[in-house]
């Protein structure tokens, strides 16, 4: 009879399961594997679209089900949808009120910024829409340009086909740019939005790379309820498991609700302080492998 005390794992790519080389190293994947031959189900739960979360989630067998399901189920956009990595369908998805959208971008205008829409790609056929009303960064030019995503671009919010089914507004910059825009998202719409930003994953001076990077910030602007946490809860009623048996990793202040609700809270030995606060235990850090490390403390009854 197997020691552990939870049936489900949340975990956390970028900073958490993807090493300092933009990879997730054989310990983590040897260990998830372990961990699924136990019967503990390893959810990916990451602030990454779908498609941009791929080769990671085939690096780790995600797109199988876990033995008894018949979906592979995988948090991403940061909670803002569920989707099923067997055929890349959504299985649920929190959109943003399309009034609450336009005077967003709105607000990006009067920045002379421009926002970045991410659709549900199974509903509108795309990933991206960017609203001309500024500048692309390199941030955003980077990320476009190796993930493989498809982007369109509108002079005006106005022109989008698909209003119905934007999960986020986004922007990456310099840090310095995304303090004060954050900050004037955060005073003018206050509770009408859940707001955050944090290192981004960004490439390298040479256009390589694919980690992340302090200098360079991801804003996320989502609806209120959107967390992690609230998209590994739904999911987990969906399939029984009670939250006494989940636990989560992650290294980000985007993980904090859900290292809150889990019954087991793990933060990575480089997670930020504020993330460390919350959580109930800490791995190594993921240069030092801590998902794998965290696993088998799992399988092996000790947390």
């Amino acid at each position: 009879m197997s020691a552990r005390r939870y049936d489900l794992l949340a975990v956390d790519l970028d900073g958490t399961l993807i090493g300092p080389e933009g990879v997730i190293r054989q310990a983590n994947i040897d260990a998830i594997d372990r961990a699924r031959a136990d019967g503990l189900e390893v959810v990916v739960c990451t602030g990454r679209g779908l498609i941009e979360s791929g080769r990671h989630l085939a690096a780790i067998d995600a797109r199988t089900p876990a033995h008894g399901r018949d979906v592979a189920p995988v948090v991403c956009a940061g909670g803002a949808m569920i989707a099923n990595a067997v055929d890349d369908s959504t299985m649920h998805r929190w959109a943003m009120r399309p009034e609450l959208v336009s005077r967003l971008c709105d607000h990006f205008a009067e920045h002379e910024r421009a926002p970045l829409l991410l659709k549900d790609r199974a509903a509108a056929g795309y990933d991206y829409l960017v609203v001309d009303t500024g500048p692309l960064e390199e941030p955003s030019k980077w990320w476009f340009k190796h993930m493989g995503v498809q982007v369109r671009f509108v002079d005006s919010v106005e022109e989008d086909e698909h209003p119905e089914h934007t999960i986020r507004v986004g922007f990456a910059a310099h840090e310095s740019i995304m303090r004060d825009l954050g900050s004037s998202i955060a005073d003018r719409f206050g509770s009408e939005t859940h707001t955050q930003h944090f290192a981004a994953v960004a490439g390298s001076k040479d256009g390589t790379g694919g980690v992340k990077q302090e200098a360079i910030h991801l804003l996320e602007v989502f609806d209120p309820h959107v967390n992690k946490w609230t998209a590994i809860h739904r999911l987990a009623l969906g399939q029984g498991i009670d939250r006494a048996r989940i636990a989560g990793i992650g290294d980000e202040i985007n993980d904090i609700q859900m290292l809150e609700g889990a019954a087991l809270g793990i933060a990575m030995g480089n997670a930020v302080e504020r993330t460390k606060a919350v959580a109930d235990v800490e791995a190594p850090s993921f240069e030092d492998d801590g998902v794998a490390f965290a696993i088998d403390r799992i399988l092996e009854g000790a947390w």
